[in-house]
């Protein structure tokens, strides 16, 4: 029993000293960070009011380097995120902006359910918007070793949208890896997308006004086609070659038109309208849910899907989107 206590105690003493030393490096870090920032043009006052108060977060290391594993089969990830129930709420947010939303999805000409279903899937309709205070989740990224540069960068732009009076440096609170407001934008993003619809002077993201524009502004520049669509689940035939099956959302290969892929497509003669576009074949189970089919779930993806995957590189992720969209296109 004493030396499982002494165990323990030699256990917390390291522990504790790995912490001190992570804080003091971090303070030593802080100071270099400043003289950067402050060669990089932003100012002395905004650096010594948020870059003194950061402070580093051992969790947010933790969620960079254990992000949770989904195993739910691609039906049921669709089936929780998709529901009736978040229909129901984004219906509501839709008919209680009904003129802002409107006006917004035809200036940008984006879809008002695409809108409101990527909020719906990234906030719960701002229900759920992240508690993490975004400049120190930034500093602690910056200052770890794992992705440095691109936290760093995200860091200077956003000192930069404070410094320049763009963003309110008390709203600064979203996830831990620096995603802000009702659709989680980056401060790259924030900066070459986000609008100020309003005209009050200040890009606010957590409210409809502003956080609507920039997702629809965004969506447009990365080029949304109202009139295509996202997906149609197919059946496929046992002679498709395995390379035609994209199972990862990092790279989509062989696209080919639609009228090419359809020899691989059981009942294919609905896609008769489509066959001009390209398009590819996804299988996202076969990844991640272990003995899965290998041709079953599978989906005839577009131009429109792969624009998603940008918003967020995941098979999953973008059925969900779309598969919500269409929900609410079928009702508004």
């Amino acid at each position: 029993m004493k030396k499982i206590k002494l165990i323990v105690i030699l256990f917390l003493i390291i522990s504790n000293s790995n912490y001190v030393h992570a804080d003091d490096s971090f303070e030593e870090w802080k100071i270099n960070f400043k003289n950067y920032a402050q060669d990089q043009g932003i100012s002395i006052i905004t650096l010594n009011k948020l870059i003194d108060k950061t402070k580093f977060l051992s969790e947010v290391i933790k969620y960079d380097r254990y992000q949770p594993e989904f195993y739910e089969d691609t039906k049921t990830y669709i089936s929780k995120r998709a529901s009736n129930k978040k229909f129901q709420i984004g219906n509501k947010i839709y008919k209680n902006n009904i003129d802002k939303v409107n006006l917004i999805s035809s200036n940008y000409n984006v879809d008002k359910s695409l809108l409101l279903s990527l909020m719906g899937i990234e906030t719960n309709f701002g229900n759920y918007l992240g508690k993490m205070d975004i400049i120190s989740s930034l500093a602690t990224l910056s200052f770890d070793k794992r992705r440095s540069d691109f936290f760093t960068s995200e860091l200077i732009t956003l000192l930069k949208l404070v410094d320049n009076n763009i963003v309110d440096s008390n709203t600064l609170y979203g996830s831990w890896a620096g995603a802000f407001g009702n659709f989680q934008f980056m401060p790259s993003t924030i900066k070459n997308y986000a609008v100020d619809f309003d005209n009050d002077g200040k890009i606010s993201l957590k409210q409809t006004d502003d956080s609507f524009a920039s997702a629809a502004n965004y969506l447009n520049k990365l080029g949304w086609n109202n009139s295509t669509p996202c997906f149609y689940k197919v059946s496929l035939k046992t002679n498709i070659p395995d390379s035609y099956l994209n199972i990862s959302a990092k790279k989509i290969h062989n696209t080919k038109k639609v009228n090419y892929l359809k020899k691989y497509i059981q009942n294919s003669d609905f896609l008769d309208n489509y066959n001009n576009l390209n398009a590819a074949i996804i299988t996202p189970d076969a990844e991640i849910v272990k003995n899965s089919d290998k041709l079953s779930p599978a989906f005839i993806v577009f131009d429109n899907y792969k624009l998603i995957l940008k918003w967020n590189r995941s098979l999953r992720f973008a059925l969900a989107v779309c598969t919500l969209k269409d929900k609410f296109k079928n009702e508004l």
